[in-house]
């Protein structure tokens, strides 16, 4: 049997190199198929890629990924007619019938790796589900087993996303994911369709290992992408130590729910001692009535003594915000704009 030619494509990941092409791609080599990545975000479209593929998947971990993807998909059909296509990402389950009505066969979400694995097998034996249909599972939360993410293929660090800190040094970034998933369910987040309150950690060596690969290719700072650093605290704790023991200029920031922030209050010098410049944090709103409604688990005064926190720390926040709601006032909204340079 001939190895399934695969092509994963992203289209775009927060100017991130894409861990999303980087760890299907490692498992899929190893299961022996023949593998290429294309990242439209920085890479030229190139239509003869597309036509020698056997597998053509769409990496879609968010909304504009998704609008992105939803343009290709047409224009790749007409290009590779006997190709199949797949979604796999957050927002592939979430959008089935539309991507599927777009002409993809195969939709993956959740734990993605192995689904796309059994798919290219399943093409090598030259296997076609019916239309509509899928052996491979929609949504899967299985526990797999990780490996190093393959980032051979993909586009050098340096024309990716980078720090630029106050003094005026650049820095190279790089990106991981410690854990997938979230326990907790606020109304908003595409995570919670997918993973429902649950949580994957992915191995602490497979992570440092990751970073190791980055920073001999000149990362000098990481993003760690998981929705909440600290839904395994004790996880994510000993991959900073260890990761500022053997790395101790690299710097890295992290996302953390202001309802963990207040609750493991004590690890945030940890976090600042292990090289952690900045702590991104889903505020939402200041307005009680809108955090409730969106299920967030904190409150007005909460936000405020988590910025009380920082300060006392040295520890810079970054805090989003969905400005406009259902729910959203013009006082309501004039009152965000009031708070933001009222906590600096």
């Amino acid at each position: 049997m001939r190895p399934t030619q695969v092509l994963l494509v992203s289209t775009y990941e927060l100017g991130h190199q894409p861990f999303g092409l980087a760890e299907p791609a490692a498992m899929l080599r190893q299961r022996g198929a023949l593998v290429k990545t294309l990242d439209l975000a920085v890479e030229c479209l190139d239509d003869e890629v597309f036509r020698g593929a056997d597998l053509i998947a769409f990496y879609v971990p968010m909304h504009t990924a998704t609008r992105l993807a939803a343009r290709m998909i047409p224009k790749v059909r007409g290009l590779n007619p006997s190709a199949h296509i797949a979604a796999y990402g957050l927002y592939a389950p979430m959008n089935e019938g539309y991507l599927r009505h777009l002409g993809v066969q195969t939709v993956l979400g959740g734990e993605f790796e192995e689904g796309l694995t059994a798919l290219a097998q399943r093409l090598e034996r030259g296997v076609e589900a019916m239309p509509g249909e899928q052996s491979e599972p929609r949504i899967s939360l299985a526990r797999q087993d990780f490996v190093i993410p393959d980032r051979g293929g993909l586009p050098g660090l340096d024309r990716y996303a980078y720090l630029q800190l106050p003094n005026g040094d650049r820095r190279t970034a790089g990106y991981v994911e410690a854990s997938r998933g979230c326990k907790h369910r606020c109304r908003h987040c595409p995570v919670v369709p997918v993973y429902n309150g649950r949580f994957r950690v992915i191995p602490r060596q497979i992570v440092l290992e990751d970073i190791r690969q980055q920073a001999a290719a000149g990362a000098r700072h990481i993003s760690f992408g998981d929705p909440d650093f600290f839904n395994g605290p004790t996880h994510a704790l000993r991959i900073a130590m260890a990761l500022h023991e053997e790395l101790p200029d690299l710097t890295y920031d992290v996302t953390i729910k202001v309802e963990h922030l207040l609750a493991h209050a004590k690890l945030l010098p940890v976090l600042k001692k292990t090289g952690c410049l900045f702590v991104t944090t889903a505020v939402e709103s200041v307005d009680d009535k809108i955090l409730a409604i969106l299920e967030k688990d904190h409150t007005r005064e909460d936000f405020f003594r988590v910025v009380r926190l920082f300060d006392k720390v040295g520890l810079s926040l970054a805090p989003t915000f969905v400005a406009f709601t259902p729910w959203i006032t013009l006082a309501g909204y004039l009152e965000l704009l009031n708070v933001i340079p009222d906590l600096n």
